[in-house]
């Protein structure tokens, strides 16, 4: 056996499907192996990655709680068919839908569900949704489903038309309308207890620069009190306050430094509140580094500031620094939606926010090259234009040792 973890939507200049490339590559060499492959479910599921490799499961929750589980699953069905137990057969539907979808919120938490009632079904091996990375100009980008079943095409098809449809049905529920940063902020300063809310288009996981102004500006302006934000993204401003050290008062100013979508640079008088060279947060079962990063505070706003850009995933990106979230009113975080895994075991209020930056959530409006425009939201109906897709199978003829 060979079991890849990859991601599924890299993409490099002249190679919109390095995974895809490199299960192919591996199959060449090896022809006789089982190949299972575990991908993101931001991944673009595409023809190459299925029909070289014998099983493909992507991570069924976002945030992505299940990265062991799904390894797991993807370990025993590569035994199995290496022992001779079972023979999977794939098939694929494109939704023609382009979207970002959180699974602990409604819908998608049901259609989760539903993709796990799949799987219960005796000759499913198991299913997957491809939600697919919005943001990359890419032919095959989009949502697709992916179900395998035990030598039985037939079961495999209808599970994956029929989890297709449920997603499709609720095309206009999962579209991200999300509340903008006013909005928000009138409506976290009405409510009791903690609120925490994600900066949705500033995740530099998503590729975002991780610097933007606007969230921190709007709670400049509003004397914003027991507040924390981050973890912003500049690493010459961590420089500064490292040399200043701890205790030290200076102008600096933060963020707005990598384009047009980080807005303007913002002007503050700020305390060095904290320091710490190698600083680091819990992410899904290990650590991920943020660089040398500083707290420093502004009137009542605390402020996280790293130079390893890295969307915020676990609470102690900010008390790893000395930050007391006990008592704080409001935290927001440049995050799309790993965060809620962690914070929300913490906040009485959270949600997303619809905000200025990279990350757009106007999907009907992304400069696509390489793709077709038939697809929703841009179409509000693309199954009525072009019919509703059938699935497409993949069957692998095993060669023998």
């Amino acid at each position: 056996m060979i079991l890849l973890a990859l991601h599924g939507a890299m993409v490099a200049d002249g190679y919109d499907d390095c995974e895809g490339d490199l299960i192919a590559h591996a199959r060449a060499i090896a022809p006789c192996a089982v190949i299972g492959v575990e991908l993101d479910l931001h991944c673009h599921l595409t023809d190459v990655m299925v029909r070289e490799a014998d099983v493909v499961i992507a991570f069924k929750e976002y945030p992505h709680i299940d990265m062991a589980e799904r390894a797991n699953e993807l370990f025993h069905i590569c035994r199995r068919t290496a022992l001779g137990e079972v023979n999977p057969v794939a098939a694929l539907v494109d939704t023609h839908m382009i979207g970002a979808y959180p699974t602990f919120d409604l819908p998608m938490s049901g259609i989760v569900a539903a993709l796990r009632a799949a799987e219960a079904r005796p000759s499913i091996l198991t299913a997957t949704i491809a939600h697919g990375f919005a943001w990359a100009d890419v032919a095959e980008v989009g949502t697709k489903v992916l179900v395998y079943a035990d030598a039985d095409v037939q079961s495999a098809m209808r599970e994956a038309a029929t989890l297709a449809k449920r997603i499709y049905d609720s095309r206009e529920e999962l579209l991200p309308r999300y509340p903008d940063i006013a909005t928000s902020l009138d409506r976290a300063i009405a409510l009791p207890g903690l609120v925490v809310l994600g900066d949705f288009a500033d995740n530099p996981g998503g590729g975002a620069a991780g610097d933007s102004t606007y969230f921190l500006r709007a709670l400049v302006a509003r004397g914003a009190q027991d507040t924390v934000i981050g973890c912003m993204w500049d690493p010459m401003v961590v420089e500064l306050c490292t040399e200043a050290g701890v205790g030290a008062t200076l102008d600096i100013r933060l963020g707005g430094k990598c384009g047009s979508t980080s807005g303007e640079p913002i002007d503050l008088r700020v305390q060095v509140m904290g320091l710490r060279e190698h600083h680091d947060q819990a992410c899904f079962g290990y650590r991920q580094t943020l660089g040398s990063a500083v707290w420093i505070r502004s009137q009542t706003i605390d402020i996280a500031v790293c130079s390893a850009r890295s969307q915020v995933f676990d609470p102690d990106a900010f008390s790893g620094l000395g930050i007391a979230l006990q008592g704080k009113r409001l935290i927001v975080v440049k995050s799309s939606a790993h965060y809620q895994a962690r914070f929300s075991e913490i906040a009485d209020h959270l949600w997303h926010v619809r905000s200025p930056g990279a990350m757009s959530l106007d999907f009907a409006a992304i400069p696509y090259s390489k793709r077709d425009a038939q697809y929703f939201p841009r179409v509000q109906d693309p199954w009525a234009l072009r019919g509703q897709p059938e699935p497409r199978t993949f069957v692998r003829q095993r060669a023998s040792v």
